[in-house]
């Protein structure tokens, strides 16, 4: 049996279980991460691998507990962001992503903001299956009295989304929809599936299920792609709160179509993974 060094850490709730390949590459297959991300071992949302990066300070890659590699993941770029930002002792850094390059800075002692970049509505880039309005795809899902709701705003934001606007998402049950929803037939690539409530206009409710995670405390992706249609829709403004259990994420949407991500993180927790 392997031990390996990493890190584990959390946005809002959102963990993450952190490997560095900067001093010692490690390489773990599938059912490794799935087996290390089990609420019954160490557990996590997802496993993060930083690498060295000629263009940025370093390159991330991202899995989600179900073994996938993902493409972005918003709170785990701001909590890797944070443990460079410590380990350099400075209060800027460029992290490059299979989507591009996001700039993160440290704003106070453990708020973090990171450029999330620009939102895609394009039917191919999101995936969908097909050309369709993507602010309404018509998906059914109904609530715990019976009563249906038809929606959901398409977009994506490094990862495909789905944003349910609700008046009250606990009458929804996400552990029976969300997975359904993920699996639709609409999205050729799954996706992520929220359910979000207007408190006011800078002010808005959530909850997540994560594509090949699940039930989610907090999403970095979710909140962007939350913030993005809802402005869109004009149920709020471009700079807003999102709220998770446990805590809030703030979105502003610039008029340059870039999207900032500020939040909190944990503190670094050094931890030893046996494989």
């Amino acid at each position: 049996m392997n031990n390996l060094e990493a890190y584990k850490m959390d946005g809002l709730g959102n963990d993450f279980i952190i490997f560095d390949n900067r001093k010692k590459s490690t390489s773990l297959t599938k059912n490794q991460i799935i087996k290390i991300s089990n609420r019954n071992s160490i557990g996590c949302d997802q496993v993060i691998f930083i690498d060295k990066d000629e263009s940025s300070n370093a390159f991330l890659t991202f899995y989600n507990s179900d073994g996938g590699e993902i493409l972005a993941c918003g709170n785990g770029s701001r909590c890797v962001a944070y443990l460079l930002m410590k380990e350099n002792n400075n209060t800027k850094i460029s992290l490059r992503t299979k989507v591009g390059i996001l700039q993160a800075k440290l704003n106070d002692k453990n708020l973090v903001s990171i450029n999330m970049g620009r939102p895609n509505f394009e039917w191919n880039k999101i995936p969908l299956l097909k050309k369709m309005n993507n602010q309404n795809l018509e998906i059914k899902i109904d609530d715990i009295d019976g009563k249906e709701v038809i929606g959901g705003f398409s977009l994506s934001i490094g990862n495909p989304h789905v944003i349910f606007f609700v008046e009250d998402f606990n009458k929804f049950n996400l552990k029976e929809i969300g997975p359904k929803i993920e699996n639709h037939n609409y999205f050729p690539e799954k996706c992520n599936v929220t359910l979000a409530n207007v408190k006011n206009r800078k002010h808005v409710k959530v909850k997540v299920w994560e594509r090949g995670a699940g039930l989610t405390k907090a999403c970095g992706t979710a909140a962007c792609a939350t913030a993005v249609s809802g402005a869109v829709l004009k149920l709020s403004e471009r700079c807003v709160d999102i709220e998770f259990p446990g805590g809030l994420l703030n979105i502003d949407w610039k008029k340059d179509n870039n999207i900032y991500m500020t939040g909190m993180v944990s503190e670094v927790k050094k931890i030893t993974v046996s494989i």
